[in-house]
């Protein structure tokens, strides 16, 4: 099936938008459902305004890696903590127990998006790099080795002293035995949308933890959803996720003139990874021109 086409205006003002372009933009989003067989799950706000947009953005799903913001908080509010230091190092190896059983478990280089972290295995990455490698490239050994550090009940409960009470971190990545019992990473659009505020606004961490997690995330390789259809002009820090039937980008963008907002768009159904990412960006295009975003 094909992806339902994005049709932009020129609004004239709030009034106008509220009233008739927002509605056409409900009906778009609902189109595209229809067209890929899935579900979206949005959350868009205008930091400075503080304006809103949400479309089912309280359903929780597989998070995916998504789950890497979190973990990245978490990984630098225990360095403010003194727990270890970013320019620390750690092994990097390829064995991990699950949840389930305890019994081990290793990664499959040939399912990441980048490999590169492979290259170090049986010798030691800083922090800061895994931490790069975990959120530019999504590397999911990093992950797993970050979370081992910090560990999951940590991230799930600085993921709710933020405000995300529907995020729940519980295992790492590819732990089979976990999930064929339905032992899975959950999150929303709108706990994904307070977390990135929090980064955007300096409270995630301290103000400086934070500009460094907003670089990190500027970064990011994988641009095919949120920023695929943006002008050139906007700066989209920002982190996506995908694993079968589900894609995810999450970003803060910032407008030339300093203009900030977040946007979360998540989805799940739809079969094809590649429409996935093409109705994403076709529906964050159409949500910031809606929001006179750009």
């Amino acid at each position: 099936m094909g992806i339902i086409a994005v049709t932009l205006c020129s609004l004239p003002s709030p009034a106008a938008r509220d009233s008739q372009a927002v509605q056409k933009l409900r009906e778009q989003i609902a189109a595209t459902e229809r067209s890929l067989g899935g579900t979206f799950s949005i959350a868009w706000k205008e930091l400075d305004a503080g304006e809103t947009f949400l479309h089912n953005a309280h359903v929780v799903m597989h998070a995916a890696s998504l789950m890497k913001v979190p973990v990245m908080i978490e990984v630098f509010r225990q360095a403010e903590q003194g727990r270890f230091r970013l320019d620390d190092s750690l092994l990097v190896r390829n064995r991990f127990r699950s949840i389930v059983d305890g019994s081990t478990y290793s990664l499959r280089a040939a399912a990441e998006s980048d490999s590169s972290v492979y290259a170090y295995l049986g010798r030691k990455m800083s922090i800061r790099d895994l931490v790069y490698h975990m959120i530019t490239v999504s590397s999911n050994l990093a992950a797993n080795l970050l979370l081992e550090l910090v560990g999951p009940d940590n991230v799930t409960a600085t993921a709710g002293a933020l405000g995300a009470s529907h995020t729940c971190v519980r295992r790492g990545l590819e732990d089979l035995k976990a999930h064929r019992r339905g032992i899975n990473n959950e999150t929303c659009a709108f706990d994904m949308l307070l977390l990135l505020e929090a980064i955007a606004t300096g409270k995630a961490a301290s103000k400086p933890a934070c500009a460094q997690m907003m670089d990190i995330m500027l970064q990011q390789k994988l641009r095919t959803k949120i920023p695929a259809l943006l002008p050139d002009s906007l700066k989209v820090a920002h982190k996506t996720g995908s694993i079968a039937r589900i894609d995810h980008d999450a970003a803060i963008v910032v407008a030339p003139s300093g203009r900030r907002c977040v946007l979360v768009v998540m989805s799940r159904g739809i079969a094809d990874h590649k429409q996935a990412a093409q109705g994403i960006a076709a529906l964050s295009r159409a949500i910031l021109q809606t929001m006179q975003f750009i």
